[in-house]
């Protein structure tokens, strides 16, 4: 089937402008135009602007998104098993925030008072049942019940200051490996090697031993899972990918 511009603008909920735009600088370019000079897009235009709306639903750059999709090696179906993945992510973390804050509610009704150390395990506990509902069950089929159960417990004992640690470690592993991509750096660089002893502390700031080849089989489903990819390539695709080939550099 083919769709004029504003068919595809009603269709699709972008507007004609849009459209333009990404004709202009080579995002979705239409597969005729008349000579009329009306611009006429096919299915394979259609499935094109699918994803790019995809994309910029994760809040990826235009320029990102037209890297990936005019990419060789991108492959449609797994782009979007791990849009689902993000979009999953997200809705947990919203449901995170939603029980969170009817929790807050609930207390204010009652006038009751939750101290700082409360909500600190109040929010652990959601870290682990929101892992446990998304990634449970696989987990435990593939590494057995006392591995899941322990990093579970993990989590648990992490002290105020652990857990700031831990959290502060994930955002700038996540911004040196954006800003690295997009520097064009090799993971066997110095910031590859940065970047993954920052990642070897993220692993082990509960103060369990440090296993190189653990460390490299948790990097290894940075690219194996689209759940954990889409985590790290939200903003910028290839992080996971940097990551993973870091740590299976560095991390002897």
């Amino acid at each position: 089937m083919e769709y004029s511009i504003q068919a595809l603008a009603r269709l699709s909920g972008v507007t004609t402008r849009t459209l333009r735009w990404y004709d202009q600088i080579g995002l979705l370019k239409p597969s005729r135009v008349a000579e009329s000079g009306y611009r006429y897009y096919g299915p394979a235009e259609v499935d094109r602007l699918q994803d790019i709306l995809y994309y910029r639903a994760l809040g990826v750059g235009l320029a990102q998104i037209r890297a990936c999709l005019d990419a060789p090696s991108f492959d449609r179906l797994a782009a979007l098993r791990g849009h689902l993945a993000a979009l999953e992510a997200q809705r947990a973390r919203l449901d995170g925030l939603i029980h969170s804050v009817q929790d807050t509610i609930c207390a204010q009704e009652r006038s009751e008072i939750m101290n700082d150390e409360q909500k600190f395990e109040a929010l652990k506990q959601k870290i682990v049942t929101r892992h446990e509902a998304l990634y449970g069950q696989e987990a435990r089929t593939k590494y057995g019940n006392p591995m899941v159960d322990a990093a579970r417990r993990a989590v648990l004992d992490l002290t105020p200051a652990q857990y700031r640690e831990w959290n502060e470690l994930g955002e700038e592993i996540r911004r040196r490996l954006e800003a690295a991509v997009q520097a064009g750096l090799s993971p066997e660089s110095e910031e590859g090697r940065t970047v993954t002893a920052l990642h070897r502390r993220w692993l082990t700031v509960t103060g369990s031993p440090y296993d190189p080849a653990k460390h490299r089989g948790i990097a290894a489903l940075y690219v194996d899972d689209p759940r954990f990819t889409a985590y790290y390539d939200r903003a910028v695709p290839g992080c996971a990918r940097f990551l993973w080939d870091a740590v299976s550099f560095w991390a002897k």
